[in-house]
């Protein structure tokens, strides 16, 4: 692409897929988004963009978007992600990821699609040998979820090698907080994720926090995670779009984290202090499917992507995080005292 032509962004309503369509817009880039709302909520969607309402496993739709549009790079973030669930129901999520981005990847060879940039996971990992985890370490999921997109991997490597395209696929670590300037967040009532969660219950939406599982091989027991700022990962997409233009006989696989674990514990600890006031927890289970520590080894993307984290810390995450909850309060726009944080 000589200049920066229109960008195909799925689940662009969604949690992830708005942050990164307002990362894209910042930077110049046209965005068409698409997304069935089966989870996503049209008002995340940047003014800017363009919206169609659709299925990404539609490959006639999908073809006429890349045809009327003029799109020559997808960002593809549409799919199922809730670990225990794809444990108790694995065909959906097979049937939902790995089938309909099969649908999608052959729309994108069909039109000739230049640029394919993967929202994949550290879910394909399963329970690491060592940590920090490197993009060469084994891929061994332990869940259908982590198994649905390394088969997504495997597809585009090989569909790249036949047919001339270039991919990145970012395996995310877990993905947390609320854009700094408020223009999106998490909006899902029924979330999963711990800092999410946690934020709810700090703004009177929870009663409690359950903490799942007490007995983990980590110093308190409890998981240990790399949780990365939604900000910060969506900022690492357009440098990898970016890079996928400029260097068109490459494709990339690469970890987006910060290389730095945090426990449910910890977290929770870090959403007392930043909302002032403690918030209730209660022991519980373990979930299926959840390994014990993924903390990221990402020496790859500092190094290939340029790509420089701005809010790599815990409690300014869970403060822009209470932040969007705060938002969402009724009477919010009145009453809420904003958080402040030095970055």
């Amino acid at each position: 692409m000589q200049k920066k032509s229109p960008v195909l962004v799925t689940a662009g309503a969604g949690y992830i897929g708005s942050h990164v369509a307002l990362a894209l817009l910042d930077a110049g880039w046209p965005v068409v988004v698409l997304d069935d709302l089966s989870t996503g909520f049209e008002t995340l969607v940047p003014s800017q963009a363009t919206f169609v309402r659709g299925d990404v496993g539609d490959r006639q739709l999908v073809g006429h978007m890349f045809r009327d549009h003029g799109i020559e790079a997808i960002v593809h973030l549409a799919g199922s992600i809730v670990v225990s669930e794809s444990v108790a129901h694995p065909l959906r999520y097979y049937e939902n990821n790995t089938a309909r981005s099969c649908a999608l990847i052959e729309a994108a060879v069909e039109s000739g699609m230049a640029h394919f940039l993967f929202s994949s996971t550290a879910a394909v990992y399963g329970s690491p040998e060592r940590v920090p985890i490197s993009e060469t370490d084994p891929t061994s999921p332990i869940n259908p979820y982590g198994q649905s997109k390394l088969m997504i991997e495997t597809m585009l490597a090989d569909a790249a090698k036949a047919h001339g395209f270039n991919y990145c696929a970012l395996r995310y670590f877990n993905v947390a907080g609320a854009d700094p300037q408020g223009r999106s967040g998490q909006l899902t009532d029924s979330a999963t994720h711990l800092i999410k969660i946690a934020a709810e219950a700090a703004v009177g939406r929870r009663a409690h926090v359950e903490i799942y599982g007490e007995d983990y091989p980590t110093p308190d027991g409890t998981a240990v995670r790399d949780y990365i700022h939604v900000a910060d990962l969506a900022a690492a997409h357009v440098r990898a779009l970016e890079k996928l233009v400029a260097d068109p006989g490459t494709s990339r696989v690469l970890n987006c984290g910060y290389g730095r674990g945090y426990s449910v514990r910890e977290v929770l600890d870090s959403v007392d202090r930043v909302a002032g006031r403690p918030v209730a927890r209660r022991p519980g289970p373990r979930r299926a499917g959840d390994p014990p520590i993924l903390v990221a080894d990402n020496r790859r993307i500092l190094a290939e992507l340029g790509w420089t984290p701005r809010f790599d810390d815990l409690d300014g995450i869970v403060a822009d995080a209470l932040a969007w909850e705060r938002r969402q309060l009724p009477g919010a726009a009145a009453a809420a005292v904003p958080l402040t944080m030095t970055r």
